[in-house]
């Protein structure tokens, strides 16, 4: 191959992206996006009945939590609790991630896992968590408490969340009983 011939081809190589980075800042000038008050993708918020919401007329009447808890199973719930995985530690002295560990949260105090930065709103909640609180909570963490730094949206199904509390049960070396 002679120089002329490298030549040509160089010369379409570069050419080809002279013209890929210059359409590149054309195109940047033209749709040029806003950058957003605050980073991140806004969740989707579960209703809350509670706060004034409207229950749909067709809906299921609500089953009571002993009666979910009865027929609950720790082995699905274990299952459902992939996703919170994510961001908890189930394991016994399992270290804070992105939430707090979650080995005997069953009346523990709200919000006293040391070393774990909760929000004001969790720190000033108060109490020992239930399991009607965990399960209110993890219906809708926000509902719940208003501040709360958790980004999960919610649990909609009343049975998965009754096995995702049957397996929290067994998390603890002495397992708080069901309410009756």
């Amino acid at each position: 191959m002679d120089s002329f011939e490298f030549n040509k081809i160089a010369g379409a190589v570069l050419g080809t992206l002279l013209f890929t980075f210059a359409l590149g800042l054309f195109s940047e000038a033209i749709f040029s996006q806003e950058k957003p008050a605050k980073p991140g993708y806004d969740l989707p918020a579960v209703a809350d009945n509670a706060a004034g919401g409207v229950a749909p007329k067709d809906a299921a009447p609500a089953v009571p939590l002993p009666e979910l808890l009865a027929k609950a199973d720790p082995k699905k719930g274990e299952q459902f609790t992939k996703a919170c995985q994510a961001c908890h530690s189930f394991d016994k002295g399992g270290p804070a991630k992105v939430g707090p560990p979650l080995y005997g949260v069953v009346g523990r105090a709200k919000g006293s896992v040391a070393g774990f930065a909760y929000s004001d709103a969790m720190k000033g909640k108060g109490g020992d968590w239930s399991y009607d609180d965990i399960n209110a909570f993890i219906t809708n963490p926000r509902g719940f408490v208003s501040g709360t730094k958790m980004g999960f949206a919610g649990e909609k199904d009343a049975g998965h969340r009754a096995d995702i509390l049957a397996y929290l049960r067994t998390l603890s070396d002495s397992p708080v009983d069901f309410p009756k």
